[in-house]
């Protein structure tokens, strides 16, 4: 016991008399959450909520381009402009402006939409009507067919414009013109009826709507923000970083000698790495408090939501603790296989951010190809990922992490175990 002790010991003063990996172990986690969780809720608070400006080129003056623009004056996160300094606007002019990174967006609605739609109507009513009653003209079904004539509406994006936002656009124009055109299609049956009352009074609202429900695996229903979803992946990301100094530190320690020295004494490898094992636990914890400290008390004066921890923070807690130790025996393996820095540093770093981008960190797991996501549940940030949002997101309870727990634990026993026996099999060489 006083071996392992005097073990933390050296460790801690080791940690202390290096501020280059304390900056590494504190700062960076912190900054790193607050600059990432800033960026992300800018972003999605400009889709939900600010309105984004786009230009509005309207080249058909009719009925159509007046409802096109009144509903786009109704989206909430569009605001049209269709001048600029009290001109008019133009395709090219629109055109440029997109492509110079003024605007994200330009609608180009072409000349003779509202025409065209119309008498698309009226050919499709005729026909209806010829069918049901035998005594429309067939000469004007035809007529009016050599005058139809296919219309593009132009969206021009910026080339930075990211596809979520085109795919929203998109939807909302697909959404907006069919329901246009469907209110136009009423109104015409009631022309070439004869405006009857008993169309009048029909119910033209939607019949289906749509209601955002967030289900979780505790019942209760709950909305998630960007602080919820930033908070688990970029801990587990400085969590995981904690392998460089590790790595390094044993590292330094072989360079200078004092690993030898410690050959030197009645104590095995074990006991040498469990206090450094002990001591960047501590070290994981903490950084894990600090950022909670920084979501509960800091984030809400910088204009983020609060981070609501709910009654899971014991399970939180364990979450954090497993995902320490599968750093931390990566990290022991890794200074235990490789000799210097040079070799040791560039690879833990690029190791971390490859852990992190095949476990979703960085792009959600669901978005990535079949392959990646099979390739995805070999990385312990993944499972240390998928365990933080089930007590964050989803509410869950011990049985419910208990797989990826179980999968950090062994992982982290996988790792010393290969460290210790790559470290007996080299000494007796």
């Amino acid at each position: 016991m006083h071996r392992f002790l005097a073990s933390i010991k050296k460790e801690f003063l080791l940690l202390l008399r290096d501020p280059g990996g304390l900056i590494i172990l504190f700062v960076m986690p912190i900054l790193l959450v607050i600059a990432i969780t800033l960026i992300q809720d800018a972003t999605f608070k400009s889709i939900s909520s600010n309105s984004i400006e786009i230009l509005l080129v309207d080249k058909d003056k009719g009925k159509l381009s007046r409802e096109i623009q009144k509903s786009f004056s109704n989206i909430e996160f569009l605001e049209p402009i269709s001048e600029i300094d009290n001109i008019p606007l133009t395709e090219e002019k629109a055109k440029l402006l997109v492509a110079s990174g003024d605007y994200q967006l330009a609608v180009v609605i072409p000349g003779g939409l509202s025409d065209g739609l119309q008498k698309q109507i009226d050919k499709n009513i005729t026909k209806i009507l010829e069918e049901f009653e035998g005594a429309a003209d067939s000469l004007k079904v035809k007529d009016v067919e050599k005058k139809l004539s296919g219309k593009v509406v132009k969206l021009y994006f910026d080339p930075i414009t990211q596809e979520t936002f085109r795919s929203s656009v998109i939807f909302a124009v697909d959404k907006l013109v069919a329901s246009i055109e469907t209110k136009s299609i009423y109104e015409a049956f009631e022309k070439e009826l004869g405006a009857s009352e008993s169309l009048k009074s029909f119910n033209r609202d939607n019949f289906v709507k749509y209601e955002q429900i967030n289900p979780s695996l505790s019942g209760e229903l709950i909305l998630p923000n960007s602080v919820q979803h930033n908070i688990p992946a970029w801990t587990l990301f400085a969590i995981f970083f904690m392998i460089l100094p590790l790595s390094l530190n044993l590292v330094h320690e072989k360079g200078q000698g004092t690993f030898v020295r410690l050959q030197t004494t009645p104590i095995n490898y074990l006991t040498i790495i469990a206090g450094k094992a002990f001591l960047f636990l501590l070290v994981s914890l903490l950084q894990f408090t600090l950022i909670l400290l920084l979501g509960i008390y800091v984030f809400p004066e910088l204009g983020l939501p609060i981070l609501d921890l709910g009654d899971n923070l014991g399970l939180l807690y364990l979450v954090a603790l497993s995902s320490g130790l599968g750093a931390i025996g990566l990290g022991i393996l890794l200074g235990t296989i490789f000799s210097s820095h040079e070799q040791a540093a560039p690879f833990g770093a690029v190791l971390v951010v490859l852990l992190a981008a095949i476990g979703g960190v960085w792009v959600p797991v669901f978005a990535m190809p079949d392959t990646m996501q099979l390739i995805a549940k070999i990385s312990p940030m993944n499972w240390g990922l998928e365990a933080f949002y089930d007590c964050f997101l989803r509410k869950g309870s011990l049985i419910d992490i208990l797989p990826e727990i179980g999968l950090l634990i062994g992982f982290f026993i996988s790792t010393i175990v290969i460290a210790i026996l790559y470290y007996e099999k080299k000494k007796a060489v």
